[in-house]
């Protein structure tokens, strides 16, 4: 296991089929660009009440969402080698929708959402089409990478 990675796991959600510890920290340092030398990261999975509340109460909107980044960069001084510090809260029951709505296995769409995730910790995001281009190719080369399909393929496409 890489130094370069400290993960907090918490889980307050009696779903099943989650991920583990360990499979959350590969996908995570899969996702680590390499200009980060240091990342502490707590990755909380939560039902749909407190999604739904996080979101509300963080993003003015009243619903669970799949994922939600919290970056700490804003709330911190310039600090030279400061670790990347950031939260991630995964809502099992949205992820699970999701993946069947979908028709996708439910470790490769928390794969996705967690390389998702991280990406936006480290500053990609997706507000406008060239962002959101380079940012989804970066998770389709990632999870492909950890031997999922590319989360943004058509099925529909022959």
């Amino acid at each position: 296991m890489s130094r370069k990675l400290k993960l907090a796991v918490q889980v307050e959600t009696a779903a099943t089929g989650l991920p583990g510890k360990t499979q959350l920290k590969q996908w995570a340092e899969a996702a680590l660009q390499a200009k980060v030398k240091q990342a502490e990261v707590t990755v909380r999975i939560v039902d749909a009440e407190e999604g739904r509340a996080l979101n509300r109460d963080y993003r003015g909107k009243d619903y669970a969402t799949n994922v939600l980044t919290f970056t700490f960069e804003d709330d911190l001084p310039d600090i030279p080698g400061l670790p990347l510090l950031g939260d991630l809260v995964l809502c099992a029951p949205v992820v699970a929708a999701e993946a069947e709505a979908q028709g996708k296995p439910l470790a490769a769409h928390y794969c996705h959402l967690l390389v998702h995730g991280m990406l936006h910790l480290q500053g990609y995001d997706h507000l406008d089409d060239a962002e959101a281009e380079v940012m989804e190719a970066l998770e389709t080369q990632i999870v492909t990478t950890l031997g999922y399909d590319d989360p943004y393929r058509d099925d529909e496409t022959p």
